[in-house]
């Protein structure tokens, strides 16, 4: 494949430190102000720590909806609730997607490992107006059910979502056909992927150390911390090391191309949608499937 075809940096920037929740501590790689230049993606969290104290405020219980999230754990435990009577422990490796809908009301509580330990992502991705209103649901997937291959240029992949070599992630039929992986690609190799040429692709690097334009003289290599947003138009995308391994999050999706009226927690197309989410939160209405 030529460089022609392969996707070329458009912007790259460095996650940065804030607090959420009841006092979690995090980078945010990106949130509202990259909207919708990250269509459909709204935010991506990075929260690592060996402090129990930054985090085990946690997020206590508060609604979503028009949204999914996605938490991805590397190490450590988040136990979780929701008002579908979902709970239960997300533990190192596993995958929590949960799909808001009409509206869900749930809390995760980082527990960390038995060193205090706490590393993992949280990636809110928006719902179409179609699907907004649609019913909640949750899907919990264990480190053991998600597929790794090793791909011919060397790199390892974890797929959460989307398709490698064949091979398909276990959280499937999401509208957006997002792609989602894990990727470790070990020093002095080139990882090649194909990307189709109308979804939006970032990459974000949590190890080590990449070049993600290998083909441009003057983007330099990134490490971690590191937010890599492509432009669109190339058919693949194309990731080069040298002294260091590298591991990074490789996320793709179809774009919405609607109007996004965001306010903390709930994500609609206009601002009466969101006013009257949060009338419903007040009078207790706003969870229309499952038991409160």
């Amino acid at each position: 494949m030529d460089d022609a075809s392969v996707r070329r940096i458009k912007r790259q920037w460095q996650s940065q430190p804030t607090v959420e929740g009841a006092g979690v501590h995090l980078y945010r790689a990106f949130g509202f102000r990259e909207v919708p230049a990250v269509d459909p993606f709204l935010l991506l969290d990075d929260f690592h720590s060996e402090n129990p104290a930054e985090y085990r405020q946690g997020f206590p219980w508060h609604p979503h909806r028009g949204i999914e999230t996605i938490t991805y754990v590397l190490d450590g435990d988040v136990e979780h609730g929701d008002s579908m009577g979902n709970q239960g422990l997300i533990s190192g490796g596993d995958v929590q997607w949960m799909t808001a809908g009409s509206g869900i009301i749930h809390q995760e509580m980082p527990q960390g490992d038995g060193r205090g330990r706490l590393r993992g992502f949280q990636l809110w991705a928006n719902l179409p107006a179609r699907l907004k209103m649609m019913d909640p649901r949750y899907r919990e997937v264990r480190q053991a059910d998600i597929p790794v291959v090793a791909t011919a240029d060397g790199a390892t992949v974890k797929v959460v979502a989307g398709e490698v070599a064949g091979v398909r992630g276990p959280v499937q039929e999401i509208v957006t056909d997002p792609r989602y992986l894990d990727v470790s690609l070990p020093s002095g190799n080139t990882f090649t992927l194909p990307i189709p040429r109308d979804h939006t692709l970032f990459a974000y690097v949590f190890e080590g150390e990449g070049l993600f334009d290998p083909a441009s003289e003057a983007a330099p290599a990134s490490s971690e911390g590191a937010f890599i947003l492509y432009a669109g138009g190339g058919d693949a995308v194309r990731v080069r090391t040298e002294n260091r391994a590298v591991r990074f999050l490789l996320v793709s999706g179809r774009p919405i191309g609607e109007p996004v009226a965001w306010y903390g927690p709930i994500v609609m197309n206009t601002q009466e949608e969101l006013k009257t989410a949060f009338q419903e939160y007040e009078k207790g209405t706003f969870v229309k499937k499952g038991d409160q």
